[in-house]
Order: C-alpha cells, then sequence, then structure tokens
C-alpha cells in the first residue's frame, strides 16, 4: 500500500516527466522546421482523425479547450496554409476546418518528430520496460483501454 507521501512523489515525478516529454517534443518539433507549435501540432493530429472536416466546436469539445483558443489555433495554421476554413454543404452558416495538402505534409513530419522524441526519451528503457510503461499509462489514463488495441499514440 502506498502512503500519501509516496502517491505524491509519483504525482510530481509524471509531472515532471510530462514536462520533459513536452520539451524533448517541442525541440523536435523546432528541429522540423515547421513553424508549428505543440498546441498547432495537436490540432493537426486531431484533425487527421476526423473523416470529413470538423466545425471548430467539434475540435474544441475533442482537445478540452474553449473554443476561443480552437480559432486562435486554426487562424495561425490557416495564415501558414496548413489548414482551411470551408462552409459547411447542408448549412452555409456552420464552417468546417480542413487540412491541406501543406497541412498533410507537415502531419507527415510532426510524426516523425514525435517519434526522434519519444526514442530519445525511452532510450533508456528495454523493450520490456516499454510494454509495461505503456500498460501501466494505459491505466492511468484510459482506466486500461488503449485508444486503440496493439497501439500506442
Amino acid at each position: 500500500m502506498t502512503t500519501p507521501d509516496t502517491d505524491s512523489l509519483l504525482a510530481e515525478q509524471l509531472l515532471r516527466f510530462t514536462r520533459r516529454m513536452h520539451r524533448i517534443q517541442k525541440r523536435h518539433i523546432e528541429l522540423a522546421g515547421l513553424g508549428v507549435t505543440p498546441a498547432q501540432s495537436r490540432l493537426l493530429r486531431t484533425l487527421a482523425h476526423y473523416d470529413e472536416p470538423p466545425r471548430m466546436a467539434d475540435l474544441a469539445e475533442r482537445l478540452e479547450v474553449v473554443p476561443r483558443a480552437v480559432t486562435t489555433l486554426v487562424d495561425g495554421l490557416e495564415a501558414s496554409g496548413k489548414v482551411r476554413r470551408v462552409p459547411d454543404p447542408t448549412n452555409r452558416r456552420v464552417i468546417r476546418i480542413e487540412l491541406t495538402e501543406d497541412g498533410r505534409t507537415a502531419l507527415r513530419a510532426l510524426r516523425e518528430a514525435r517519434r526522434s522524441a519519444a526514442a530519445e526519451v525511452l532510450a533508456p528503457l528495454t523493450d520490456e520496460q516499454r510494454e509495461v510503461l505503456g500498460g501501466l499509462l494505459d491505466t492511468l489514463v484510459d482506466g486500461g483501454v488503449p485508444l486503440v488495441p496493439g497501439h500506442r499514440c
């Protein structure tokens, strides 16, 4: 059984690890030279999961942020040509967000940057330790259910 002090220490370790992962991913994204922030990267990755262009409200809900934050992210990505606003075919008052070809190219480069960052962070671990870590993180994040069976993002 863990003590409250042990739990506090674990929580602090998780926070430190999250910050470290964020810093390393940010560095790898910057090295890719895409001019994309980590938040914009997350929005691009989220867009890629939709079968059809989502509404801004859908993105805000999925990203768990306020709609204004999505507007700011989309503005920056649109200015760099990675996304575009398109009218909804059934309701012209609704605007949807779609990836452009530049956005798809950036997404591929971002995936490679994330893979490099993960390889750097996980380098000290054996394959078995990585499997254990993945299981533990699934338990903490999703109650033990991987987002995609057999696949970790």
